[in-house]
């Protein structure tokens, strides 16, 4: 029988069942039995389609190294529920952690019996809620928090920020967000709290004023970085170079430690983020801004891990249209004669758009299917993208590891994208051995 504790991790996940519910209400309430644990430190909120994982962990490296006591709190996880909450750059304990549900669930409890919660909170809801506990009981300096969808009614916006992020809008969860940039804008703009510090990565016009009119509204001090920094790039030998000018300082020629072109935005607002968070009282200097590009550590992003002297696979979790053709991008300056591609997607997503903006950057594509319930099966997966790219033969793999050992017989570099659960059931693989385990049971096959 599981330990109370481990029952109560089981019960964090049950959660899942009730969906997604935007609104704060249920965190308002939750936060208010807590004892308002996320009162007890200075925040800095992170919203935007793409690029707010990446710049969270760029600021938090960098706040770490300018000798602040962090909490780091993002979503998803990609294997471990506890990479979801850091304490200085080191993810919690799983002791920790089950202490911490085990106290939210005992509260809910309470709160439900007492009818003061209608019904239970969401998993996300409940995540936060304890995020903000275990930063509180850690006494953190500054918290980073990722925004878990739109902004507006998302759980982590109870947090009165001393500054917020908005690194990019493209379409992305319309069901809830709305289908057009505006209505996005107009969501992902209620993280702007009056008298804010503000940072635009977006560029696009029809986005753009809608955070511009609302800064003015409540008076938010808005930064548009992408207007007042140079940059120069080049990416050599699967390495991001970067030198940037703002209007307050110089870096580089540096080496990111995030790959690709679409990291050149995100450092560019982190930078100019760190840079005025002085007139907030919290100085950052530039030998720690400079380790926050070049000594962030977020896996799962345009990542390449060499298995052995001949097999490379590089791992990004791109789940949209964006984000896929930012990949794209990638793909086609660092291999020009494209990739085998291992692809799975969620089944709100949009796989064909996400196909079509790779483009000629894949050579072969090999579906497979996810232990995620939300996720298309290998043959669906297949027959879609067999009408949508009929140039390219499609292969289908019962697992994730199938699906690279078919890809490897195409390429000795090959690609891994469409969902972050494909990435988490992949990077699981690479820790427990299991590529080495199947591919040496394949070769014993043969024989």
């Amino acid at each position: 029988m599981a330990s109370p504790y481990a029952q109560s991790i089981e019960y964090l996940f049950s959660l899942e069942q009730h969906g997604i519910k935007l609104g704060l209400d249920n965190i308002q309430i939750l936060c208010s039995a807590l004892g308002h644990p996320e009162r007890s430190f200075t925040s800095i909120i992170v919203a935007g389609t793409n690029g707010k994982g990446s710049v969270s962990a760029m600021l938090d490296t960098a706040l770490q190294s300018a000798g602040y006591k962090t909490g780091r709190y993002t979503s998803p996880h990609l294997v471990r529920l506890e990479e979801r909450f850091a304490i200085s750059g080191h993810q919690v304990s799983k002791e920790i952690l089950e202490l911490e549900a085990t106290h939210l669930r005992k509260t809910i409890d309470k709160l439900l019996t007492t009818g003061k919660l209608s019904f239970p909170p969401t998993f996300f809801e409940a995540t936060t809620a304890i995020a903000f506990s275990i930063f509180c009981r850690a006494a953190v300096r500054i918290a980073v928090l990722e925004v878990g969808m739109g902004g507006r009614f998302d759980a982590t916006n109870i947090v009165k920020p001393t500054a917020a992020v908005i690194t990019s809008i493209d379409l992305d969860h319309e069901k809830y967000l709305g289908s057009t940039l505006e209505k996005i804008a107009f969501e992902k703009a209620g993280v702007i709290k009056p008298e804010t510090l503000v940072v635009v990565g977006e560029t696009k016009p029809q986005a753009l004023e809608v955070l511009r009119t609302t800064c003015h509204k409540r008076k938010a001090r808005l930064i548009e970085p992408m207007n007042e920094t140079r940059t120069q790039f080049n990416i050599s030998n699967d390495q991001t170079n970067l030198e940037i000018c703002t209007p307050v300082g110089r870096y580089g020629p540096l080496k990111l430690s995030l790959q690709g072109q679409h990291q050149v935005r995100n450092t560019v607002v982190a930078v100019r983020l760190l840079e005025e968070l002085s007139t907030r009282g919290l100085p950052v200097a530039k030998e720690a801004i400079i380790k926050g590009l070049t000594k962030t550590y977020w896996p799962g992003r345009l990542e390449l891990i060499r298995i052995d002297d001949r097999r490379s696979l590089l791992l990004d979790t791109a789940h949209n249209v964006a984000a896929a053709e930012a990949l794209g991008q990638h793909l086609a300056e660092v291999y020009p004669k494209g990739v085998p591609l291992v692809f799975a997607v969620s089944r709100d997503k949009d796989a064909v758009g996400m196909m079509n903006a790779l483009g000629k950057s894949i050579t072969r594509i090999v579906c497979t299917s996810l232990k995620n319930s939300r996720a298309w099966t290998a043959e669906a997966l297949a027959a879609k993208l067999r009408e949508t790219r009929p140039e390219l033969f499609v292969d289908i793999a019962r697992s994730p590891v199938a699906a690279l050992d078919t890809a490897w017989k195409y390429g000795n570099v090959i690609c891994a994208t469409g969902s972050i659960y494909l990435i988490g059931e992949i990077i699981e693989a690479i820790s427990s051995n299991e590529l080495n385990i199947y591919t040496q049971t394949k070769l014993l096959e043969q024989r």
